[in-house]
C-alpha cells in the first residue's frame, strides 16, 4: 500500500512536471509585443509576436510593449522666470523602438520617463515667463520633445509627441488677469465706440460736403440755363428786329416813295420823339430841310379844299 502511494505521488510530480515544461518551452506573445529572450541571464534574442520555442529552464522571455502609450504625469509646480508658481500637468506620448536597450540599458523605463518628464518640465518652465509659458503651448510641447529625445534614444524609447494638459496659475494671479482681460474688454469697447462716434461724425460732414457741392451745382447749373436763355431771347429779339427793318426797307423800296412820303414818315418820327418823357428834343442841323419840306406839306394842306368850301347841291 505505501509503495502505491509512493509510485502516485511520483507520477504526479513527473505529469506536473511536465506541464511546468511544457508552459516554459511554448510561449505565445501577443500582436503588439516582442519577446526578449534572456538565455542564462544574458541577452540572446527578440522574439516577435506568435508563437515561440524556448529552451526550458535556461531561456527566460521578457514580453515588451511596442505599442505608442500615452502617460499622463502627476500635477507638479513649476516656476517661472519671473518667479510664479504653477501648476503644470503633460500627456507623454512614448513608444519601444529597441526592446534589447528598453530592458538592458536602463532599469525602468516607465520611472525614467517620468521622473525625466518632470525635470525636463521644471527646466522649460524655468526659462519662460509667465505671459509666454500661458500663450506659446506649441513651442513649450516641442521644446519638451526635443529635450526628453535626446536622453531617451539611448534607452530605445522614442518620444512622439508631448501635450501640456493644464497650466494653472495661483488663484491671485488668476484675478489680476480676470481684472485685467475686463479692463482690456472695456478699453476695447471703449475704441469702438468713439471709432463709430467719429465715422458718423465724418459721414455727417461728407453728406453736408456733397449737399454743398449739389447745392452749387444746381446754383450754376440754373445760372447758365438762365443766361443761356437770356442769349437765346436777344438773338431771337434781334433776328425779330432785323426782320422787321428788313420787311420795312423792302416795302420801303418796293413803294417808290417820292419826297412829300419821307417827310411824313419823318414826323412821324419826330412826334414819337417828342411823346417821350424827355423835356428838351435835339434837333440836328441836318433837320432844316425836314423843316422846309413841313413848310412844303402844310401849304400844300391849307390850299386843298375842305368839305365845308363844297358847292351846295341842288
Amino acid at each position: 500500500m505505501n509503495g502505491g502511494l509512493i509510485a502516485l505521488i511520483v507520477f504526479a510530480l513527473i505529469v506536473i512536471l511536465a506541464i511546468v515544461t511544457l508552459i516554459r518551452t511554448v510561449v505565445v506573445i501577443q500582436q503588439g509585443s516582442v519577446g526578449v529572450v534572456k538565455r542564462l541571464g544574458e541577452f540572446h534574442s527578440v522574439r516577435p509576436a506568435g508563437i515561440t520555442i524556448l529552451i526550458p529552464y535556461l531561456d527566460v522571455i521578457v514580453v515588451v510593449d511596442v505599442r505608442e502609450t500615452p502617460r499622463t504625469g502627476d500635477r507638479q509646480d513649476v516656476i517661472t522666470r519671473d518667479n510664479v508658481s504653477v501648476a503644470v500637468n503633460a500627456t507623454i506620448f512614448s513608444q519601444v523602438v529597441d526592446p534589447q536597450k528598453a530592458l538592458f540599458e536602463v532599469s525602468n523605463y516607465f520611472v525614467a520617463v517620468d521622473q525625466l518628464s518632470r525635470t525636463t518640465l521644471r527646466a522649460v518652465f524655468g526659462s519662460l515667463s509667465l505671459d509666454d509659458a500661458l500663450s506659446q503651448r506649441e513651442q513649450i510641447n516641442a521644446q519638451l520633445q526635443t529635450q526628453m529625445e535626446s536622453v531617451t534614444d539611448k534607452w530605445g524609447i522614442r518620444i512622439n509627441r508631448i501635450e501640456i494638459v493644464d497650466i494653472l496659475p495661483p488663484q491671485p494671479i488668476l484675478n489680476a488677469m480676470a481684472l485685467q482681460k475686463t479692463a482690456d474688454q472695456e478699453k476695447r469697447a471703449a475704441i469702438l465706440q468713439s471709432e463709430g462716434a467719429q465715422q458718423a461724425a465724418i459721414n455727417v460732414a461728407e453728406g453736408q460736403k456733397q449737399a454743398v457741392i449739389k447745392q452749387a451745382e444746381g446754383y450754376r447749373q440754373s445760372q447758365i440755363l438762365t443766361a443761356e436763355g437770356q442769349r437765346q431771347a436777344q438773338i431771337l429779339e434781334a433776328e425779330g428786329r432785323s426782320q422787321a427793318i428788313n420787311t420795312v426797307y423792302t416795302a420801303i423800296h418796293a413803294g417808290n416813295p417820292d419826297a412829300p412820303l419821307l417827310a411824313i414818315l419823318q414826323l412821324d418820327t419826330l412826334s414819337k420823339f417828342a411823346a417821350s418823357e424827355n423835356a428838351t428834343v435835339l434837333v440836328p442841323y441836318e433837320s432844316a430841310a425836314l423843316l422846309g419840306a413841313a413848310q412844303a406839306l402844310r401849304s400844300m394842306i391849307a390850299g386843298a379844299p375842305s368839305a365845308d368850301d363844297a358847292p351846295p347841291k341842288r
